[in-house]
């Protein structure tokens, strides 16, 4: 087992959306002692009530900003010391990435190279981990019975996972030219509370709490391996602390799921006649229909998947039930083809 490094500042980057407000909420709780510094610029998938948990802790600090502001960006590291970045700030939803591709590349090339000059400036980043995505390695064969490992090719076939390809191209470039201590990850797809609705699971869960039905992209055919967001959490946690550097950790499961197989569950958690309540859509351009991939360098450091998915929907369904206004007016978003909504929040730091 290597070393275990311990974090003494932290950078992490859009951590008021979903998977970053999990991981700064977890390690608040497990190590109250690290200082963590959370910088959003609060888009309209972000929301400081998810941070709530960890609000009381002296040791979180909100700043608004935007990682593509270079200046901005540097006097951050420089002011609070930071020692340790995750970056998880990222334009993710795929439906955007083919109306608004050139915003991807901003966010998701320009804002990874801006923050890699300013390690390499500074000089003082002990650990930077680049959180990436499945889809990089493109659409698996439906018959591949192993899955993609880190060093698989990197295949893209949309707008988003191609920026996640780019600026990992970016990482391994400042890695290798400056030696700076990067690691990567790659995850499938996360779900739980706090996501926000763009996003199938969510988006279901809400148009079925309202009758209403639901839009199945195709014939539903495809297939997603699902991760609960705490497991995910869990699995960042484990990479900051036991991670090598210069390594990719993928962060996958092996249960998949057809996309009419979930519509159905949840259909069948509200009583609803999934038939009669599931509509099917005209696809997207490219839509790949599966994603596998290959975890055991992530088991090797001790990792492994807590919760079923039966325990995780059981969770998120009960959470969506309890929190339904938690975002506000996304009725733009509950459309097969969702528009962005601002969203405003009443909590702050």
């Amino acid at each position: 087992m290597a070393n275990v490094y311990k974090p003494r500042n932290i950078l992490i980057t859009g951590a008021a959306g979903f998977i970053g407000s999990h991981v700064v909420n977890r390690l608040m709780r497990n190590y109250p002692e690290y200082k963590i510094l959370v910088l959003d610029k609060l888009d309209y998938c972000s929301n400081l009530k998810n941070l709530h948990p960890s609000h009381s802790s002296p040791n979180l600090k909100f700043i608004k900003g935007d990682i593509c502001s270079a200046d901005f960006v540097n006097s951050i590291l420089l002011n609070e010391s930071i020692d340790t970045i995750m970056h998880f700030a990222a334009q993710t939803h795929v439906d955007n990435s083919f109306a608004s591709s050139f915003e991807f590349t901003k966010n998701n090339v320009y804002g990874t190279q801006v923050l890699l000059e300013a390690c390499k400036v500074t000089g003082q980043i002990k650990r930077f981990i680049h959180v990436s995505t499945d889809e990089v390695y493109g659409e698996t064969d439906e018959n591949a019975v192993v899955g993609n490992h880190e060093a698989s090719q990197l295949l893209p076939t949309k707008p988003y996972s191609a920026t996640k390809a780019g600026s990992k191209m970016l990482v391994m470039a400042y890695g290798r030219s400056y030696g700076l201590p990067l690691i990567t990850t790659r995850g499938n797809n996360v779900y739980g509370p706090n996501q926000f609705p763009e996003k199938m699971i969510p988006k279901f869960i809400l148009l079925a709490m309202q009758g209403k039905r639901l839009p199945i992209y195709g014939n539903g055919s495809n297939f997603r391996s699902y991760l609960y967001c705490e497991d995910v959490a869990e699995a960042f946690e484990v990479i900051l602390h036991r991670g090598e550097v210069g390594c990719v950790y993928n962060i996958g499961t092996k249960k998949e799921r057809r996309l009419i197989d979930v519509a159905r569950e949840i259909c069948q958690h509200f009583s609803l006649n999934a038939d009669a309540h599931i509509k099917f859509v005209q696809d997207r351009p490219f839509h790949d229909k599966r994603y596998f991939i290959d975890y055991k360098k992530l088991k090797a450091l001790g990792w492994s998947q807590q919760t079923s998915w039966e325990d995780g929907l059981k969770k998120t369904l009960d959470w969506y039930v309890k929190n339904p206004d938690w975002w506000g007016d996304v009725s733009g978003t509950l459309l097969a083809r969702p528009r962005n909504c601002k969203v405003s929040s009443n909590f702050s730091f």
